[in-house]
């Protein structure tokens, strides 16, 4: 014997299914609940990532070789997103947190790895091994089929305007100062000229690592930029104790 509300609600579902008007607009509302419970909650809280101690903005010189990162195409075979998954782990190190990349623009993610991650590839190899490999990648690791890029080191590096630059950033959230964006011609020279004063650069800055990068300290060079802005991935944020943190306001509900 046929139970009357299992029949009712079999009847209701075939009158809803064979009605294309009743059961778009039951689809539509049951599409604009689910967004408003997914996009209301953003409207009462500051901040979508959780901030962690060490995070800072890039400092000129290695925005500038984070710019000449995206310009030559090596996040086509590099990812900068460290998964949570053991295999991953193991070889690249801590899973990436979301905080170390707030102040990328555009993000360095992805999957797509003909190359290694780089998301913790800072001071993992000497300044001499990045350029050697940059120059000539197949002199280190022969198997390679990264492309030579040894005309980084005979260029000179050209920012038109640091303070501009800085300040395009911090019109999209980058929380640089008033006196970084003063001191931004000065900061892109200093950084990498060990002859130039750096003031207080690494004040502002911390755990900005200043030194020539490219092996000639009277040139600066697009390979000081771009050497600068990988030895620095990864440096700034202990993950661990970041991990942790946000762990806890994840279980908080903050």
């Amino acid at each position: 014997m046929t139970d009357p509300v299992v029949e009712e609600t079999v009847s209701g579902h075939a009158r809803l299914e064979r009605n294309v008007t009743l059961l778009g607009a039951v689809a539509l509302v049951t599409v604009a609940i689910g967004g408003v419970v997914e996009i209301a909650p953003l409207f009462w809280i500051d901040n979508t990532i959780e901030e962690v101690d060490g995070m800072r903005p890039y400092t000129p010189l290695e925005q500038a070789g984070r710019d000449i990162y995206v310009r030559e195409g090596c996040y086509t075979c590099h990812s900068q997103m460290i998964r949570p998954f053991r295999d991953e782990v193991e070889r690249y190190g801590h899973y990436s947190l979301a905080a170390e990349s707030m102040y990328d623009h555009p993000f360095q993610w992805g999957s797509k790895r003909t190359g290694p991650d780089l998301a913790r590839v800072g001071g993992r190899y000497s300044d001499e091994w990045h350029v050697q490999h940059l120059q000539n990648p197949q002199s280190v690791v022969p198997q390679s089929i990264m492309p030579q890029y040894g005309f980084l080191s005979e260029t000179s590096l050209h920012v038109p305007d640091a303070e501009e630059m800085l300040r395009t950033l911090q019109i999209v959230g980058v929380p640089y100062s008033e006196e970084d964006l003063a001191n931004a011609e000065q900061d892109l020279v200093a950084q990498a000229d060990p002859d130039v004063p750096a003031g207080d650069l690494e004040e502002r800055y911390p755990g900005a690592q200043v030194r020539d990068f490219d092996g000639d300290p009277d040139r600066l060079t697009e390979m000081d930029a771009l050497v600068a802005y990988l030895q620095m991935l990864g440096t700034l944020v202990d993950v661990n104790s970041a991990a942790a943190q946000e762990e806890l306001a994840t279980e908080t509900g903050r």
